[in-house]
Order: structure tokens, then sequence, then C-alpha cells
């Protein structure tokens, strides 16, 4: 396992204590751009480029299988749901499933988002890791956690640099659905929303935590294309 992604499951399994930290400046955010470099060390899902727009990028990814937390985790905090999440799915790829096998790490881990209704409430999310294809065919099943399989799927994408932080992933996605405004894509997204409340949208992260420079985060919002042209 490359050494920068072992350093980003140990963070991850750490609790959460006050500390005095160097954070990369938070980089602006904008259509998909380039795949995250992350991806040329390990799997990510495929995907084919639909359109580049101001602030956008439209994706279509392939059939997939993703590994998910079986009951959405309530908090107020994104970063600690994903961190709650995450050990399920360490313990998972290190061999704590009912086939005792090892699996491959990808990217990203990704987080749906279903938003409170006021700043102090909980909010639910649902934190996933892809699945390797050579494992798709057969994922060993494990407790606390399901298997979600998707069919072909678009979605609208924003990237943004910087680490993920409780403040600017909703900025972000605000940004998104704005950039949206006045495009065919819109009503897919709101048509998306209205068949699956509960992901309202979905943050991707594909970096260590020691990875400084370079970072590539994404807010994604899946569409509903049955009357939208593609």
């Amino acid at each position: 396992m490359p050494l920068s992604l072992l350093a980003l499951l140990l963070l991850l399994l750490l609790p959460l204590r006050p500390a005095v930290c160097i954070r990369a400046p938070a980089q602006r955010g904008g259509g998909g751009g380039d795949p995250a470099p992350t991806c040329g060390r390990i799997e990510c899902p495929d995907f084919d480029v639909v359109e580049e727009g101001n602030g956008y990028e439209i994706r279509r990814y392939n059939s997939t299988a993703w590994m998910s937390t079986a009951t959405p985790i309530d908090d107020i905090s994104l970063v600690e749901a994903t961190r709650k999440g995450f050990r399920l799915l360490f313990d998972y790829i290190q061999g704590k499933n009912e086939f005792g096998e090892k699996i491959e790490m990808t990217a990203p881990v990704i987080t749906e988002v279903s938003p409170s209704d006021g700043p102090f409430c909980t909010s639910s999310f649902v934190v996933s890791f892809y699945v390797p294809k050579k494992n798709q065919a057969n994922p060993p099943p494990a407790d606390g956690l399901h298997l979600q399989k998707w069919g072909i799927k678009y979605a609208a994408i924003r990237q943004f640099g910087g680490f993920v932080s409780d403040s600017n992933v909703g900025e972000e996605a605000a940004a998104l659905y704005a950039s949206l405004a006045g495009t065919k894509w819109s009503s897919a997204v709101d048509k998306g929303r209205s068949k699956d409340p509960t992901s309202v949208y979905t943050v991707a992260q594909y970096n260590s935590p020691f990875e400084f420079s370079g970072r590539v985060n994404e807010i994604w919002m899946f569409l509903d294309t049955e009357d939208s042209p593609i």
C-alpha cells in the first residue's frame, strides 16, 4: 500500500483532539478538470466526460459497486461522520468480513449528505468505499455494511482543493448548484433529489491528510436523465 494512503488510513482511525495544524490554503472550486493524481496510483471508478461547463463538469460513470455503512450516521459534522464510517470500512478492507479477505484500497472515499434543517441539528451521512473491479462480482459481506450496486450514473461535478471541512463543503455544494442554473442539467439534479431525498449531494475525497499541495476533492450531484438528452 502506498505510504500516503497508509497515512490516510491511520489518521482517519485516530480520535479527534485539539491540535495545532498547518493547513494548505483552500483553492477555488471549478469544473472537474483532470482526474485526481491518486487515480494514477490506485484504482478509481471509470467515467467519461459528457460536458465541461462554467464551474461544473457532467460525467457518466459506468456500473460500479460500493461498500457502504448499513445505516446512516447522524452527526453535526461531516468530517467526524466520515471518520466514523471509515473505521468500519478500514476494518473491512483489512479482512474483517465474512471471507476474511483483504481488499486493495481504492479512491475516492465518498460521503453522501442529507443536510439538516438548521446549523445545530444533526445531518445524515452514508460513507462508502469503491469496490475494486476484481471483487465486484462477489464482494465479501460484513456486519454493519451493505453493498450498493450502481448502474450507469450521470453526475454534475465540482472540484475544489485544500482540505474538506464542515464549512467549505456546503459552500462548494451551493456553488455547484448555482453553476447549473439556466442549463438543461438543473432540472435533472432537482428530479434526482426528488427521487432520492436522502442524498442531496456527495463529497468525494482522494488524498492523504499529509498531502498539502495538489489536493483534489469533489462535490457530486446525481442527475435523473430520463427526460434529458445526453
